[in-house]
């Protein structure tokens, strides 16, 4: 397969890189760090300046009407800077919605998400029970769930939103590696849940939207890993000579270089086969995420080790991208699950 990006989604590239280029900044990051894990002016700028928060949603309900490829083009220029930004459950969620949800869900909800207005946060094999419309159980693991404004619930097939501003609804933040993406565990008890119209449906999107999220978020930071580890190389000066210079420095370098442009290749594979809706589709999106994954952790472990002392300070961004690594490594879906995915789809067994 060959790819590249269109001139329109170049333009997009080009805007998202320099939107959170100039914006994402470190000492932003760690400000947010220090509160509830969401820099909320970014947040404000990337949805009202840019009008990125509704990619994914249709133009009817107030979206830019673009894909997956242009989700994961953002994605990955927020990774790159480790944007303490709630994108993934905003993404899960306009996709869940915009696939399956009825006109009156779709109505009410899109555009606020599109508008950037709601903080969405997403399930992953949580357990819980309904019963007349009203949910209960408790949700662990939740991105941002601590200061979410809405849940989407799904097990067998089916989906349930659930206002977190309703009844019943208890939740417990939790000091978590990525303090850029904090974790919480959210308690129901009988607390009113809208059930969506189109639950397999809504699932399949949510699933797709979140890994690419998440996919090209770890292209994102392996790229930005290797580039300040390549431009420390250069400066840093060792033995009368730049570190950069040295053989052993220069194959480490050549390492990740390698995997990040298979990492690349399995993002834009997987966003492609979902626009595309292709029979491969399932099988690029398990890929895509176990392998960047994968690569973004190997990546910001070597930018630590290549960086030497000032490495493992916290004064150094350096933690900020390994730790970022680490979430994204279980987000989800850890590496061996997903590749699990991958060989049951390649034996045939779709289970």
């Amino acid at each position: 397969m060959e790819f590249a990006l269109t001139d329109e989604q170049a333009m997009i590239a080009d805007t998202v890189r320099a939107f959170f280029a100039e914006n994402a900044t470190s000492e932003r990051t760690r400000a947010a760090m220090e509160g509830a894990g969401i820099d909320r002016d970014l947040w404000a700028a990337f949805a009202g300046e840019l009008g990125l928060a509704g990619i994914g949603i249709p133009e009817d309900f107030g979206g830019a009407g673009l894909g997956m490829v242009e989700l994961a083009v953002v994605a990955e220029a927020a990774g790159a800077q480790v944007a303490a930004l709630p994108l993934l459950g905003h993404a899960m969620l306009a996709q869940a919605l915009a696939r399956g949800g009825s006109q009156a869900q779709k109505e009410h909800w899109l555009p606020r998400l599109a508008a950037g207005e709601v903080i969405a946060t997403v399930s992953w094999n949580a357990a819980f029970e309904v019963h007349d419309g009203a949910v209960s159980g408790t949700i662990a693991h939740l991105p941002h769930g601590a200061i979410a404004d809405v849940l989407l619930l799904h097990a067998a097939g089916q989906a349930w939103l659930v206002d977190l501003a309703g009844e019943g609804v208890r939740r417990r933040a939790h000091v978590t590696m990525d303090q850029t993406r904090p974790l919480a565990t959210v308690t129901l008890d009988g607390t009113p849940a809208e059930k969506l119209e189109n639950g397999a449906t809504a699932i399949g999107g949510l699933h797709a939207a979140g890994w690419i999220c998440l996919a090209a978020e770890a292209l994102g930071g392996a790229q930005a890993s290797l580039d300040r580890t390549v431009e420390y190389a250069k400066e840093r000066v060792q033995f009368g000579r730049p570190i950069g210079s040295f053989q052993a420095y220069k194959h480490r370098l050549a390492d990740m270089m390698v995997e990040i442009e298979q990492a690349r290749s399995a993002v834009y594979w997987a966003a492609c086969a979902v626009d595309e809706q292709a029979e491969e589709a399932a099988l690029a999106l398990h890929a895509a995420k176990a392998f960047c994954a994968d690569t973004y952790r190997m990546c910001a472990g070597n930018m630590i080790q290549l960086h030497g002392g000032i490495g493992f300070t916290w004064e150094h961004d350096s933690h900020l991208f390994f730790k970022r690594a680490r979430s994204i490594a279980t987000l989800y879906g850890d590496s061996q699950w997903h590749r699990e995915q991958v060989a049951r789809l390649v034996m045939g067994d779709p289970a």
